[in-house]
């Protein structure tokens, strides 16, 4: 069966810093995988490169059989693919609804629309009037994950869930995924936290220094097995 995400060789960076280094991933559809690293370890920039924001310099990438390379980031949304990236980037001067609505502009077709999202995330109901910027940090969450789905996509690319939150708060969001992904969309979620990336994923892949060190299914991997190729040390025997 063809991977919905097929990654082969890629490379990828920043002018002269090289971030990627021939980083090769296979995502099946309706497959939740985690990628795991320390700061550093290129986890965004592979989202990124995903989304067409950072150009790859080498290797492939085809999306649902196709050469996703080829398609520029602003088509890349319309294509079934949509990311939530680090920090939110929600519009501070828009609103709660108007800053989900902009989620749809590409006008997939799909179950996600503004009730569905609210189903899933119900905090978000008394909030639609608010503006953006006087948000918590999970509920700026909340709406960033939701914009993303507004675009019905095939593929979410979830960048740092956790970051800056509260536990409680990154519970709440990590039970919604099942269900995002039993209406039919595949997650690539980057996560520094180990334990929540294992018990969230289908699959781990942890990447050191911009090259895959592990991969595999979480209960078949030890936790020294990840935490040493998290650090970079050789696994206990």
């Amino acid at each position: 069966m063809t991977a919905l995400l097929d990654v082969r060789g890629l490379s990828a960076g920043y002018g002269d810093f090289q971030a990627l280094f021939e980083v090769y991933m296979a995502v099946e559809e309706g497959e939740t995988l985690a990628i795991i690293g320390a700061n550093g370890a290129g986890k965004t920039t592979l989202l990124r490169t995903l989304a067409g924001l950072v150009p790859a310099s080498s290797g492939t990438v085809r999306f649902a059989g196709a050469d996703l390379l080829a398609v520029p980031a602003w088509k890349r949304v319309g294509h079934g693919i949509s990311l939530v990236p680090e920090g939110r980037m929600l519009f501070p001067s828009l609103d709660v609804r108007e800053n989900l609505l902009i989620g749809a502009h590409a006008r997939r077709g799909g179950r996600w629309n503004l009730d569905r999202v609210i189903e899933v995330f119900p905090l978000l109901a008394p909030l639609l009037g608010r503006p953006s910027e006087v948000l918590s940090g999970g509920e700026k969450q909340a709406v960033a994950i939701g914009r993303a789905l507004m675009a019905n996509p095939r593929l979410m690319l979830l960048d740092e869930v956790s970051l800056g939150l509260a536990p409680l708060v990154v519970k709440q969001l990590y039970a919604a995924l099942p269900e995002v992904v039993e209406a039919g969309t595949t997650v690539l979620v980057v996560e520094q936290d180990i334990g929540q990336a294992a018990a969230a994923a289908d699959r781990l892949v942890c990447l050191l220094e911009g090259r895959v060190v592990l991969e595999g299914d979480p209960d078949c991997l030890t936790r020294g097995d990840i935490v040493a190729a998290y650090f970079g040390m050789k696994a206990e025997t």
